[in-house]
């Protein structure tokens, strides 16, 4: 493009071409051209005086020419001479100057170059001086003034450069500038100087105040018809204007707006009326916030505006506010109240219902309608619309309890009670989601609010429970459908709240409200009359006889519940409904029934008053009892029965003493006391005792005594199930021998019983229910002894019986006594012989045994048992009753015999015999498990075990004969030792794993236990066994998860067979198991079990195996004598399979314990704390005999096992068996040397798991140190440090451990960095020389060497970096979980990430630190950046900078690097999003030495280069790139970093803006650094910059109308780069742009509203004019090499989206963001394709201001940044 001085020309010839051929002419323009070029010599203030002196005399002397020459240059100098900083002296004189060339120039000149002279003119009133400001106005009335309509495009302009003499009323200037404007109004239509005052309220904040002085004097009341003279076409500017200043944050503007719409806009007025509503609600919105500031001046105001006066009536405001306001308000508030978060501000809308309260004459009525909205609002739908914090949901629920406090409950109360009512009725037919919306209202009332005030717990929440349910009981009644039960079942748990609110006095006698102290049967119509809401007369709340009850909420709710839950019981049992809905609501209504009757429990009966029957409810509840009822609705209803038939308040009481009644009751109790519904047991049997406590009979011995003695077998079966289940939980105290003695002997019965499946039945009662023998023991020697025998002593040795007795009950109980001996072996006899009959709790029991001297002080139950065997053994009858007693006296002695028999006595069989019967018993165990044969299984095992114990006892005693002993030739000599039948093993399996032996699993386990663990002749048997163990407990833990995960109250009750006492039995067998599989001895010494449910002793007799079962303890497993284990080994997959299951089931029932609180979780609960405690017990036992080879295999299950979502780990599990963190690291370190330095002898080597790499240990190793806290990471760094010297004394050789390595020590310097370990010299000296080789070289620094030097690929790698198979993937098929260790990626990001950002915590030397980031810059950075064409470099590289500019000690390391790359060429060829990470490089680069941008600035030089041999396009494209680099690190800075260097920029700018020779890309390069000065600097700080800066945008858009350059013209660049420059002036709408935006775009109405004279005015005008005239010759060439359709270029449809030009899209408009529209363009073809946006951007900047929309600023730094960088 041409130069200035060009541009100045073809400017002064547009003007006149005849002045300009007149030498006079010629020879005034060059002494002008003269006089100017002394500006540039212009140092200080009396300069400018000498210099605007002698430029008026050169005017003056050619005073002939109304012309003025270099007119641009000239306005230029003038308005520099206005700036604020200079005296008033040069002020007045550049005045002067002003003065005489407009006086040249005349109207005519003036108008013509109006932007010229205006430009400085307009923005020196607000700075000038009080002596200066009379000769300004004299020029702006005498000058300016007479243009008239030429007036109309600066209109804008001129108002804000005379506003600020309207600031205060009292100024001096105030009435000159106010009548100054009145004339201005004149010269153009009212309207248009009133449409323009709005714009300027919207878009110039400063110039609001005096705005608002002048329309409260001027502007008129709008109360006619039309008011389109004044306000013009659109209201809506007006209004949004308003709300503009409304939004004000200073006070006197928000006061000044309020009090011109109390005088010119009310609300009645017709111009008001005739807004959109969008207008409407936008001025209410805006005129609401006003009370957020709590200022009583403004509220007063905003009250008068909306209720008509102050001065009327509440009566009359109250009426002005429904007929004019009323609905606005609301609509408007509601609206912001259901808007989202983002645009509500989360509680302000109920912030400003609350202040609104504070009127009372707009606070009722707003109430009335909003309340229930303000409610909702709250759980509306848009809190989904984003990620809402706790805390905004916590401040919302706050605000709106505030509303709820402040308003009249009455309201509230009455709009949720009918809201609800008429949502639950059967023919609203209401929606989903309203109902919804309608109960977390009212929840949200109930539950998250404060309903402490006296009225609503006394009136209006006791009326609101009857009423809502009232309606219940009509819905109930009426027909049914689904909709309304799951509505039901959902608000009877609101009514649950409701009555929690409500006081106990309240509940008997209620105080309604206004005198009204009955309850009609029409409670719905009174309901609605009391609160008012609907039209319902007096008569319609009485009955239809007229007679009205007077009843109090307890008794309505009572019979009401009473009605309800018998209606729902009887169609349950009816079956004629939908079962499952409808027990959702009767288990709702029994539990707020029996809640509400525990309310008055401890009330006088006296003032209650119920009217009920309760016989037929009472049947009707009953009938409810059938086989598929849920345990739940059971549990419900018998805890009503007893509520009901405990409270002394409800007459007639309920009796359910009645043996009929507790019969149903209990029968179906004990149903769910089968195997079927474990998790129901623990409350079942709570119920059972507590009715049984509530009745004056005994019927619970009874009941279940004729349930067990039932003719049909398989009802007995279930009977002595549930017995057991009821025995077991109950506790001792309560004496269950004593009060279950007839069941308890029925059951003993059953041991001897000629019946398999009864006896089988019995055995497993015995040992799943039993608990303790003591329990058996009381009642059973309590007959013995009480049996009325007296015996007489005799010279002989026996005793004679005087008199007959009961000997049929004696036998009885002493064969029951035998099959408990012989079932309990051992386990009873140590039992009886270890427990003080004197700590009996039998009453009686003590006193009577001493008195039939069976008993002393210090008998133990055996040895009172064995006196009593005794003496009936000695006693015989009397001569003359042994006809009579001798039969049955010797049964009782054939029994005391087998009874002393079975406790001292064991017998023995040959060996022949013996291996044929254990080869038919292993056949029959075989058949009957396949068969599904339960019955004969236990008789089997007891055989099979004697046979066993037989065979190696004999085999055992001919090893011991002496050799040439006459036994030893008489024995077998064939005999060989036993080896066992050789299908034994796969029998035991199959009985353990096969789901119908679950009920004899018992016996199984036992026999496992005491053969095979007993016996090593069958230790083949052990690996087999413990995986079925192990799957057995996995079944288990799945029952309990699906039992945990069906839970659900109202459902199906879920089956589940899975117990503790099962799992504990399982887990026992496998840890002994495990222990003998890794133990070298033969045998070894069981041990009691310590959690098992029986007190059993161990026995080697045949008749006690199944008594008892082997637990091990510690003193157990630390006498077993360890053997080495090879990873081959059975004995060692054993062991990891086992701790596999029990890390597995340790996890999982951490999770399972914290499920949550229903009915079955106090099963739940029982399981997992018992089995959680025997797992970890287990592990421990475990870890004592093998704890290396048991931490490794927990280690391999941390990469085997899923994840869990609780907080349980692998790590918890350790921590739990290692007493501390040194055991663990030791252990971890020792496997990890055995595995890269086998080679090293350490005595005793634990088996290596060959699935576990040292990978996977170094992984877990560096999970285990980052959890360790600082002290305990302390202790373990020696240990570590030795596992880092071994490793680093030979680096090459475990250079695949380096980086691992390397990573556990940074994790733990870094947790002992945060201790105060590092303030000891030794721990930070030790800290610092971590080894890597020996000698003096060990230091961090060179392990972090190491480490670079692999990332750099600097070591020789061979085969070492690539893993075999086995490391890269685990025993599970997964990937290993470190794959590529020493990948330069993962070393890079964990440098970056974790070794730099603590680098200054563990070195201390400054040294170090700057030869390790050298060693990365040379390693790393350097590489990564010359191997990058635009220097898109990884982003980790890039990071690691990043982190080392954060490190003072570092910068010689990292400046040379970024200074390279950021005078590299290439450097703006990277993308724009990749520059991103460079700028926090650049910006620390520019802040580490200020003189890197002193440099960046010198090399910017205006004048070009004397060297003759110098390209001229390479000079104009480095000074390009220069000016580039300037912009980027301006834009690398946060806003006013680089203000210092303001004046030096600006120097630079200004030197290339006014050389001659400038190419056209250096100065599109100046546009785009003036850009970004735009967004880093405060636009006051730029003020300076506006007269050069408009001077070039007038010169270049000038050139472009005289000339427009032709197709591919580098010029194209230039006016692209200007157009980009002016679109974001107009996006910023900055205050200091607004006074000269005219020049440029029609800033006015004329935007929109053209006139049919209309004439372009503004440069963007003519541009669009003036070029829309050309023809475009592309047009020709479709698709041509003429036209770029690319995207980035402007004749993209997309690149500048026009905005709408209709009324609709203005007045509707959101606020949308605003946007540079040549944003996405990136160059242009020809002139042609600018045209879109000067035709646009006019209207563009109007909508957008009237839209009141933000700035866009992603947007805009995103075009910056698309500029800067070319992404090639």
């Amino acid at each position: 493009m041409a130069t200035n001085r060009n541009g100045d020309a073809a400017l002064s010839s547009r003007s006149n071409d005849i002045t300009s051929n007149d030498p006079k002419y010629r020879k005034y323009a060059l002494a002008v051209e003269k006089c100017l070029t002394t500006f540039d010599n212009v140092n200080e203030w009396a300069d400018f005086i000498s210099f605007l002196t002698k430029l008026l005399k050169t005017f003056q002397s050619y005073m002939q020419f109304k012309e003025i020459p270099r007119k641009l240059i000239v306005a230029k100098r003038l308005a520099q001479c206005l700036n604020p900083a200079l005296p008033t002296g040069v002020h007045q004189r550049a005045l002067d100057v002003y003065a005489h060339v407009l006086a040249v120039l005349g109207p005519g000149g003036l108008k013509r170059d109006l932007p010229l002279w205006s430009s400085g003119l307009f923005p020196f009133f607000e700075y000038a001086a009080t002596s200066v400001k009379p000769t300004l106005l004299n020029l702006y009335s005498i000058h300016y003034l007479p243009l008239n309509e030429g007036l109309r495009p600066v209109m804008k302009a001129f108002i804000v450069a005379l506003l600020p003499g309207l600031e205060e009323e009292t100024g001096e200037f105030f009435d000159k500038v106010l009548s100054l404007l009145d004339k201005l109004s004149e010269t153009v239509s009212p309207a248009f100087f009133f449409q323009t005052i709005w714009l300027i309220l919207l878009t110039t904040p400063s110039a609001r105040g005096p705005a608002l002085n002048y329309l409260s004097r001027r502007l008129p009341a709008l109360i006619g018809d039309d008011d389109s003279s004044i306000i013009g076409r659109d209201i809506g500017l007006m209004i949004r204007a308003l709300a503009s200043a409304l939004e004000d944050e200073h006070l006197l503007v928000k006061r000044g707006v309020l009090d011109l719409l109390d005088q010119s806009l009310r609300m009645e007025s017709p111009a008001f009326k005739k807004a959109h509503p969008e207008d409407q609600k936008i001025l209410v919105k805006a005129s609401m916030s006003v009370v957020l500031r709590r200022d009583l001046t403004l509220n007063r105001r905003l009250y008068a505006w909306l209720v008509g006066s102050k001065d009327e009536s509440s009566e009359t405001q109250i009426a002005y506010l429904r007929a004019h306001s009323l609905e606005l308000l609301s609509s408007t508030l509601r609206g912001e109240m259901m808007a989202p978060i983002a645009e509500s501000g989360g509680a302000r809308p109920y912030k400003i219902f609350i202040s609104f309260l504070d009127k009372w004459e707009i606070g009722s009525p707003l109430t009335e309608i909003l309340i229930l909205d303000a409610l909702k609002a709250v759980h509306h739908p848009r809190l989904g619309q984003g990620q809402i914090d706790d805390a905004l949901e916590a401040e919302m629920i706050a605000a709106a309890n505030n509303v709820y406090e402040r308003v009249d409950l009455q309201i509230v109360w009455g709009q949720l009670t009918l809201s609800l009512r008429s949502n639950l009725s059967a023919d609203t037919g209401s929606t989903i989601p309203v109902w919804e919306q309608v109960l977390d209202t009212v929840r949200l009332v109930l539950t998250s609010f404060r309903n402490h005030d006296e009225e609503a717990q006394r009136i209006h929440i006791p009326l609101f429970l009857m009423s809502i349910v009232d309606a219940i009981q009509r819905s109930i009644k009426s027909d049914e459908r689904h909709m309304e039960l799951s509505k039901i079942h959902e608000t009877l748990g609101l009514l649950n709240k409701a009555l929690s609110l409500i006081p106990t006095d309240a509940l008997i006698q209620w105080e309604p409200l206004e005198g009204q102290d009955r309850v009609s049967s029409d409670l719905y119509a009174q309901t609605a009359r009391l609160y008012g809401l609907l039209g319902v007369p007096d008569g319609a709340s009485t009955s239809a006889d007229g007679a009205v009850a007077k009843i109090s909420p307890f008794s309505f709710t009572f019979s009401a519940f009473i009605d309800l839950s018998a209606s729902c019981a009887t169609r349950i049992s009816s079956g004629d409904c939908d079962l499952e809905r409808t027990r959702e609501c009767l288990l709702g209504i029994m539990s707020l029934l029996t809640a509400l009757v525990r309310r008055v429990k401890s009330q006088p009966p006296k003032g209650i008053s119920t009217v009920w029957n309760p016989s037929p409810w009472l049947s009707s509840m009953l009938a409810c009892f059938v086989s598929t009822t849920p345990f739940e609705v059971v549990d419900e209803m018998v805890q009503l029965f007893l509520t009901l038939s405990e409270s002394p308040c409800v007459q007639p009481r309920l009796d359910i003493d009645n043996r009929i009644v507790i019969s149903r009751i209990f029968n179906h109790l004990l149903r769910f006391l089968g195997p079927d519904y474990t998790a129901y047991h623990v409350r079942a049997v709570h119920w059972i005792w507590a009715i049984e406590g509530e009745a004056n009979h005994h019927h619970v011995e009874s009941i279940i005594a004729r349930s067990l003695t039932a003719p049909e077998a398989k009802y007995s079966y279930e009977a002595i199930e549930a017995f057991g289940v009821l025995w077991r939980l109950t506790d001792d105290s309560m004496l269950p021998g004593s009060r279950l003695r007839i069941p308890m002997l029925v059951v003993l019965e059953s041991l001897r019983s000629d019946n398999p499946g009864l006896r089988r039945i019995g055995e497993t009662w015995m040992r799943s229910s039993l608990k303790s023998y003591i329990r058996v023991l009381d009642p059973i020697l309590y007959d013995l002894v009480t049996s009325g025998i007296i015996r007489t002593s005799h010279t002989s040795t026996y005793h004679g019986r005087s008199r007959p007795f009961d000997q049929h009950q004696v036998h009885y109980v002493l064969e029951n006594l035998l099959a408990i001996i012989r079932f309990g072996g051992q386990g009873f006899v140590k039992t009886a012989r270890g427990a003080q009959l004197k700590r009996s709790l039998h009453p009686e029991l003590c006193a009577t045994a001493e008195a039939a001297n069976v008993a002393h002080a210090t008998s133990s139950y055996m040895d009172a048992l064995i006196d009593v065997l005794l003496s009936f053994l000695q006693s015989e009858p009397h001569p003359t009753l042994h006809m009579v007693m001798a039969v049955y006296n010797l049964r009782i002695q054939a029994t005391v015999i087998e009874l002393l028999q079975v406790i001292v006595a064991r017998g023995e069989v040959d060996a022949a015999t013996l291996e044929t019967i254990e080869a038919a018993i292993i056949s029959r165990l075989f058949a009957a498990v396949h068969t599904h044969h339960l019955d004969l299984q236990n008789k089997l095992l007891h055989v099979l075990h004697s046979v066993i114990f037989a065979s190696t006892s004999m085999i055992q005693l001919e090893r011991k004969v002496p050799r040439g002993s006459e036994k030893e030739k008489s024995t077998d000599p064939g005999a060989s030792p036993y080896h066992g039948n050789p299908l034994l093993v796969q029998t035991l399996i199959d009985g353990l794993s096969a789901p119908t032996n679950r009920p004899v699993l018992q016996h199984w386990v036992d026999f496992v236990l005491m053969s095979v663990a007993q016996f090593q002749s069958l230790s083949h048997a052990i690996p087999p066994l413990c995986e079925c163990l192990c799957k057995q407990l996995y079944k288990c833990l799945s029952d309990l998860q699906s039992v945990v995960a069906h839970n659900g109250k109202g459902k199906t009750s879920m089956a589940s067979f899975a117990t503790d006492a099962e799992i504990i039995l399982l887990l026992n067998a496998l840890e002994r198991l495990v222990l003998l599989s890794i133990s070298k001895t033969d045998e070894s010494s069981p041990t009691e079990e310590e959690a098992g449910p029986l007190e059993r002793g161990a026995s080697d007799a045949p008749s006690g195996i199944l008594g008892y079962v082997f637990g091990v303890d510690s003193s157990s497993s630390s006498t077993l004598h360890e053997e080495p284990l090879t990873s081959r080994s059975s004995g060692y997959r054993a062991l990891y399979e086992a701790v596999r299951v029990l890390h597995t089931m340790w996890i999982v029932m951490s999770e399972l314990s914290d499920a949550g609180s229903s009915t079955i979780m106090d099963a739940i609960s029982l399981v997992t704390s018992r089995v959680r405690t025997r797992c970890l017990k287990i592990l421990e036992h475990l870890f004592k005999a093998q704890g290396h080879e048991v931490i490794e295999s927990l280690v391999m299950c941390s990469f085997t096992l899923p994840l869990t979502k609780s907080g349980s780990s692998t790590i918890d599990v350790i921590d739990a068996l290692a007493s501390n963190a040194q055991i663990v690291v030791q252990i971890l370190c020792e496997a990890i040397t055995a595995r890269i330095m086998p080679s090293l002898d350490r005595g005793k080597k634990a088996a290596l798991n060959p699935n576990l790499s040292d990978a996977n240990i170094f992984a877990f190793l560096e999970s285990y140190l980052g959890q360790l806290e600082g002290p305990i990471a302390v202790q373990v760094w020696a240990r570590f440090t030795i596992l880092a010297k071994e490793l680093a004394a030979s680096p090459h050789a475990h250079r695949q451990q380096i980086y691992p390595l390397f990573r556990c020590m940074t994790v733990l310097s870094e947790t002992i960095a945060q201790t105060s370990a590092l303030e000891d010299r030794k721990m930070r000296k030790e800290l610092q020389n971590m080894t890597i080789v020996c000698g003096t070289q060990e230091t961090y620094t060179k392990l972090a060497d190491s480490c670079i030097l692999i990332a750099g690929r600097s070591f020789d790698q061979g085969n070492w970096i690539r893993r075999s198979t086995k490391d890269a993937v685990a025993s599970s098929g997964r990937v290993s979980p470190t794959p590529g260790i020493g990948s330069s990626l993962h070393i890079n990001e964990y440098i970056t990430t974790k070794c730099l950002p603590n680098l200054r915590r563990f070195l201390v030397d400054n040294d170090k630190v700057t030869t390790l980031c050298s060693n990365m810059v040379y390693y790393i950075i350097n590489p990564a950046m010359k191997a990058s064409r635009s220097l898109d470099v990884d982003d980790v590289v890039l990071d690691m900078l990043a982190e080392m500019t954060k490190i003072p000690a570092s910068t010689k390391a990292w400046r040379p690097v970024i200074a390279e790359a950021f005078n590299d060429s290439r450097f703006f060829n990277c993308s724009p999003p990749a520059s991103l990470k460079w700028r926090p490089l650049v910006r620390a680069l520019m802040d580490v030495d200020r003189t890197n941008f002193t440099e960046l600035i010198g090399r910017m030089t205006a004048t070009p280069s004397a060297n003759i041999f110098t390209n001229r396009e390479t000079e104009m494209l480095l000074r390009s790139l220069n000016l580039r680099r300037l912009s980027y690190v301006l834009f690398t800075g946060e806003k006013n970093h680089f203000l210092t260097q303001l004046p030096i920029i600006q120097e630079k700018l200004v030197d290339i803006l006014r050389t001659n020779v400038v190419a056209p890309i250096v100065h599109s390069e100046v546009y785009l650094c003036m850009r970004v000065l735009l967004c880093r600097l405060s636009p006051r700080n730029l003020s300076s910059f506006w007269p050069v800066i408009l001077t070039e945008l007038v010169r270049v858009f000038e050139q472009t109308l005289a000339a427009p350059p032709q197709d591919g013209s580098d010029d194209l660049l230039l006016i692209l780069s200007a157009c980009k420059f002016l679109d974001l002036l107009i996006v910023l709408q900055t205050e200091e742009f607004q006074v000269h935006q005219w020049m440029f775009i029609t800033d006015t109405v004329d935007a929109l509203h053209r006139s049919a004279d209309w004439r372009p005015d503004s440069l963007m005008d003519q541009l669009a004019q003036f070029i829309g005239g050309i023809p475009d010759t592309r047009k020709a060439e479709k698709n041509g090499p003429g036209v770029n359709n690319a995207p980035g270029n402007a004749t993209d449809s997309k690149a500048m989206a026009p905005p709408a030009t209709s009324r609709s899209r203005v007045v509707e408009a959101e606020p949308v963001s605003r946007h540079p529209l040549l944003g996405s363009v990136k160059s242009i073809d020809s002139i042609q394709d600018l045209q879109p946006f000067f035709s646009r951007v006019s209207l563009f900047a109007y909508e957008s201001t009237y839209a009141g929309g933000l700035i866009d600023w992603d947007a805009v730094e995103l075009g910056l940044l698309n500029d800067i960088f070319d992404g090639r």
